[in-house]
């Protein structure tokens, strides 16, 4: 995958995190994956951003 494209996935799948902010970021990226034909390999990094950026959002709210 592209750098840009890489890119471009992460940033969006930050902002979808931000707006439904899933109980389970692995069930939340393999979906992500099949909707927007992501190609395989990639599902381990992604969850890890969710998982990243959801810890963002609860630190913050506290």
């Amino acid at each position: 995958m592209a750098t840009k494209g890489h890119n471009e996935v992460k940033e969006s799948l930050r902002e979808m995190t931000r707006i439904f902010r899933p109980s389970d970021p692995k069930k939340f990226v393999k979906e992500y994956v099949r909707k927007y034909h992501i190609m395989g390999g990639y599902e381990e990094e992604l969850t890890l951003v969710v998982e990243n950026e959801m810890g963002k959002l609860n630190s913050s709210a506290s």
